[in-house]
């Protein structure tokens, strides 16, 4: 027999455009000779549907989608997930379905409290293993946390099942795939029990699930690899009730996987929402480049503008690097001084409110006010075109408040919000590597934001390398200050990015949604009170 996995990208919400990608995985499957396809978690209302789930009418509409569904499914098996709402119950469900009727349902018993999911509060937990017979093979059935966080090992052995199959809306993170093979094997050894994992793919506000699905054998060898971040049909042969060896996707290097997900969030945000494009303040430093190329990949350079609002603190080699950028990729670019109305400002300030001097070169009011003044053109621009503001700001900024609250910060995605600064010249270097489209000056010449003569990122921060070891550290490995110097970090630079990133928790309360890639980001996971006074 052959099973076909779906390795679809759903939108949350869409249930009819879901129910469409469902139906047309199932008849390329049917073409393809399969007897059974699986869809991954979750798959007919997308994942994750959050409060949507608080809703009668959306669980209700939700049925009727279902309903829809099983009507049109023949002369083939369909394993699909979906919420089922059972009397006063609501549970995370993965039905099969033959001929125009639901055979069996299982419902997800290991429900995630994570902030991004936070099961619990939506769904009841399901109490029973589930196993069905088909072509004399026995399967049994998990959805997603049940596998990788749940006790499945005696409840398949109890069902004595042959193949496990796994419903899955795994999110990316750096290297998951490698622990997702692990925990696969580590189950096998204890079962002997071939798994078949349908994952989903697709960018979901801050999150991205990047596929990858994959079978393993009996005996914890890998047979079938799905390409990451591809919608795809994958068919896997059973014979003799294990999985035959096929053709496997190749594994890529990390700092691949990170910029695939990059671009498949940046596309499915804008596509998903309707925006008809991006604008991006390009500065001529290497974080708007890389959000300019990741852009221009996602989405094309038809959807992609930017703008460069030079001031009289921008150096020459910035505009240029900035226009060669923009014009080798084929994107409309803009030139707008602000020095005008930076003048006018300072002025006012002046004249006014006599909080500036006349003889005062800049100081963080007059910093700010040039970021402020280009975020309030870009926004003018988004509301004119409709395009989001994409921002440039990474981790490394925003842990320690090197941005500016409605300047560079404001905007609708914040791209790089969980990509360090060290990673984002990794990030870069690799691109280029593709096809050399940033300038190399871009890469290699020192940080500035050029917001004051000679300016250096370093004349207020320690170097990028200690800066996001530290943030790492702290936020990502939640180690203490004490723990931070033990690793031969300098006290003082310990002290100052510590101290850093509690004095600037607003700043990140006010920031725009961006892609988490790593354990701990500045998005759901991160939850300190703005008001404290306990320091560690």
């Amino acid at each position: 027999m052959k099973i076909a996995i779906a390795q679809i990208n759903c939108t949350v919400g869409d249930l009819a455009g879901n129910t469409e990608k469902i139906l047309a995985a199932t008849a390329q499957a049917k073409l393809a000779g399969a007897d059974l396809v699986i869809t991954p978690e979750l798959a007919l209302c997308g994942y994750p549907p959050q409060d949507l789930l608080l809703r009668t009418e959306f669980y209700l509409a939700c049925g009727e989608a279902l309903t829809d569904l099983v009507g049109q499914v023949k002369d083939i098996t369909l394993l699909v997930g979906h919420p089922q709402h059972q009397g006063s119950q609501l549970f995370n469900a993965a039905s099969l379905v033959r001929d125009g009727e639901i055979i069996a349902t299982h419902h997800k018993q290991t429900l995630l409290p994570s902030p991004f999911f936070n099961e619990p509060n939506y769904f009841d937990a399901g109490t029973e293993p589930s196993a069905f017979v088909l072509n004399g093979v026995t399967f049994g059935i998990n959805i997603c946390a049940d596998f990788w966080q749940g006790e499945t090992t005696h409840l398949t052995q109890q069902a004595n099942i042959d193949v496990l199959l796994v419903l899955s809306a795994s999110s990316f993170l750096i290297d998951k795939q490698a622990t997702r093979h692990k925990i696969t094997q580590q189950y096998i050894n204890c079962t002997k029990t071939a798994v078949v994992h349908a994952n989903l793919i697709g960018g979901q506000d801050e999150i991205v699930f990047d596929g990858a699905s994959f079978v393993m054998n009996g005996q914890g060898k890998l047979t079938h690899q799905l390409p990451s971040f591809t919608e795809t049909i994958g068919l896997v042969e059973i014979q003799n009730k294990q999985p035959i060896a096929s053709e496997l996707a190749p594994i890529q290097p990390a700092i691949a996987d990170i910029y695939q997900a990059l671009c498949l969030s940046v596309k499915d945000y804008v596509k998903k929402n309707n925006f008809p494009g991006v604008l991006i303040g390009l500065s001529g430093g290497v974080d708007s480049a890389l959000v300019l190329i990741i852009a221009t990949d996602a989405l094309g350079a038809d959807m992609v503008r930017t703008v460069m609002m030079p001031s009289q603190y921008t150096a020459d080699m910035s505009l240029y690097d900035a226009k060669t950028m923009a014009d080798t990729l084929g994107i409309q670019h803009d030139e707008c001084s602000i020095k005008p109305l930076f003048d006018q400002y300072v002025s006012m300030l002046t004249q006014q409110f006599h909080i500036l001097s006349e003889n005062e070169d800049t100081n963080i009011t007059t910093e700010n006010l040039q970021a402020r003044i280009r975020g309030s053109i870009l926004m003018a621009l988004s509301n004119r075109t409709g395009a989001i503001v994409l921002t440039t700001g990474n981790k490394s900024e925003m842990a320690v408040g090197y941005c500016t609250l409605y300047g560079d910060m404001a905007g609708g995605f914040a791209v790089l919000k969980d990509v360090s600064k060290t990673l984002v010249y990794q990030l870069c270097r690799y691109r280029n590597e593709l096809d050399p489209v940033i300038p190399k000056r871009i890469i290699e010449r020192t940080p500035s934001a050029e917001l004051r003569p000679d300016q250096t990122d370093q004349d207020s921060l320690p170097d990028y390398d200690v800066l996001d070891g530290i943030i790492k550290a702290y936020v990502e490995d939640n180690k203490s200050t004490a723990e931070i110097i033990a690793m031969h970090y300098d006290e003082a630079d310990v002290k100052q990015v510590i101290r850093l990133i509690r004095l600037n928790e607003h700043k990140r309360y006010q920031s725009p949604p961006g892609l988490r890639i790593t354990p701990c980001d500045f998005g759901t996971l991160w939850r300190y009170p703005i008001t404290t006074k306990f320091a560690n």
